[in-house]
């Protein structure tokens, strides 16, 4: 990997740490005053519902179809092409998430009834109070992920990737102005508002970096532009993966509803952690590979070799991180749990559920996070269909031992309903291995075989294997009851010392380079 992406790289890392750092402070926040409460299961519910706006035309989608057909203009000096193009999937998006906020408004009753049939009473009537508030903010971030394709096509990083900072400050503040004078359901119409404020806010930031750069765009649907019908045909098989992707989300919601009342809120804190190594390693290293791989010249079979160095690269580096955050969840998740979450609402009894849930997550972390370079590679290639075609295999495996694991078993074996919540996020491991195994065999075919390194791999979990141990042991110090952030305050720090101190003297390659690249 290059300096210069290796730099682009840690920019996009450090502008998702930073609103990484802030969500996990939101959700701290929203813990402490709601708990896993009929409340705070409506919200999550009535979050994830306009969510599908952001999911569906957001970030993923366009650095599947627009990034990399953007950039390539941009790379053969065809300026004023990727002008036009620039506006006109402004245009396009904009039409799009409009049309879709009024059918979401309009059917909010139909939506709830479909996607949380688990909820009954007063609870689903404030489902749907809070989704008609949420869905015009979440056409506004829509349109920030426009802004991101913008930037990260001019290799503007940083910006993009930290602006979600001011959405989470937003809801902060609303919590913090209002939680202490506020019903439960109060507060969660409160939150709603703020989150419609911060989108606002979160779109209107990068405006003044992105007008300059765009500067000529006309918002028209420019149905001549042959680049306009690249898009457009790259978009739809990514649209309809990502819609796929959100009917698993929708029914992991649905299963999530039908295991017991307060499983909903409890699945979502241990996302918020799982997806904070995901974002932090996987997208930075994915985002700022993609504009360079999509500028790369010359035909598939001149670039494999270029491809092959920079997948190779990237999967290393992405598992010098992953692997030690997978055995921190396992090992040492009630400790990050407590630390974030366990205050007001939020006792021990919900830091050990909510860490039961992420070792479910964490057994699939290391599939996701180097499935998404993979992603990249094949989009660009211009192949936005081969990584569809395998999202919808894994969403389906996920969905039906989701249902097996979650609802079938626990009852009939009648154990611990709770322990559903943890069978559905292990199915979405499970199911992303499968996924992991067909994306690496598909892209051998279309650029040829990038071969796992397995002694790689071992030797980072065996010191990551040592640095929970010595962990584990510093823990067993702590006698007595111990204030939650304390504790992670006084081990999680031996952890990640001791990972990295054997990092360095096995001489793995990843950290010298790491190193390297903060000397300069």
């Amino acid at each position: 990997m290059s300096e210069g992406t290796g730099r682009s790289a840690f920019l996009v890392a450090a502008g998702i740490f930073l609103s990484r750092v802030t969500g996990l402070v939101r959700e701290s926040v929203f813990a402490h005053f709601f708990g896993t409460s009929i409340s705070g299961d409506a919200f999550n519910a009535a979050f994830r519902i306009p969510n599908l706006l952001q999911n569906l035309f957001g970030e993923g989608v366009l650095s599947a179809s627009f990034i990399p057909e953007y950039a390539g203009l941009r790379a053969r000096e065809q300026h004023e092409d990727a002008t036009k193009l620039a506006g006109a999937v402004l245009s396009l998006l904009a039409t799009a998430a409009a049309v879709l906020v009024l059918l979401g408004i309009l059917l909010a009753p139909v939506l709830v009834a479909v996607i949380a049939p688990g909820f009954t009473g007063e609870k689903r009537e404030l489902t749907v109070q809070l989704t008609r508030i949420l869905f015009p903010g979440a056409a506004l971030l829509v349109l920030s992920a426009w802004c991101l394709g913008i930037l990260n096509s001019h290799r503007r990083f940083f910006l993009p990737y930290v602006a979600p900072v001011i959405w989470n400050a937003a809801l902060i503040g609303t919590l913090l102005f209002y939680g202490a004078t506020s019903s439960q359901p109060q507060l969660a119409t409160y939150l709603a508002w703020g989150s419609v404020v911060g989108s606002a806010l979160q779109f209107a930031v990068q405006l003044p970096v992105v007008i300059p750069l765009v500067r000529g765009a006309r918002i028209t649907y420019a149905r001549g532009s042959e680049s306009v019908q690249r898009v457009v045909r790259n978009f739809a098989p990514v649209f309809v993966g990502r819609g796929v992707v959100q009917i698993s989300a929708y029914f992991d919601t649905l299963i999530a509803s039908l295991v017991v009342s307060g499983a909903l809120a409890a699945v979502v804190y241990a996302q918020i952690l799982y997806l904070l190594p995901i974002s932090l390693f996987a997208m930075s290293i994915s985002a700022a590979e993609l504009p360079a791989m999509s500028s790369v010249a010359g035909d598939l079979g001149e670039t494999a070799v270029h491809l092959r160095m920079r997948l190779r690269v990237g999967l290393r580096r992405i598992a010098f991180f992953v692997v030690p955050s997978a055995v921190a969840f396992l090992f040492l998740g009630d400790v990050i749990v407590g630390a974030i979450y366990q205050r007001g609402e939020f006792g021990r009894a919900e830091t050990i559920w909510v860490w039961q849930i992420l070792i479910g997550s964490s057994i699939g972390l290391l599939a996701f996070t180097l499935s998404r370079l993979y992603a990249s590679t094949f989009y660009a290639t211009r192949d936005t269909r081969t990584p569809v075609r395998y999202a919808i295999i894994r969403i389906a495996l996920s969905v039906i031992l989701g249902l097996i694991l979650a609802v079938v078993l626990p009852r009939a074996l009648d154990i611990d309903r709770r322990l559903g919540a943890v069978g559905l996020t292990l199915a979405g491991g499970i199911a992303g291995w499968v996924e992991y195994a067909l994306l690496r065999r598909g892209l051998a075919r279309r650029i040829g075989h990038v071969p796992v390194e397995l002694n790689h791999l071992m030797k980072l979990i065996a010191i990551a294997g040592i640095a929970a141990a010595a962990a584990g042991w510093m823990r067993s110090l702590f006698i007595g009851p111990t204030e939650p952030l304390v504790l992670a305050l006084a081990i999680l720090p031996v952890y990640g010392v001791i990972y990295l101190g054997a990092a360095w003297v096995l001489g793995v390659s990843e950290l010298a380079g790491l190193l390297r690249r903060r000397a300069k």
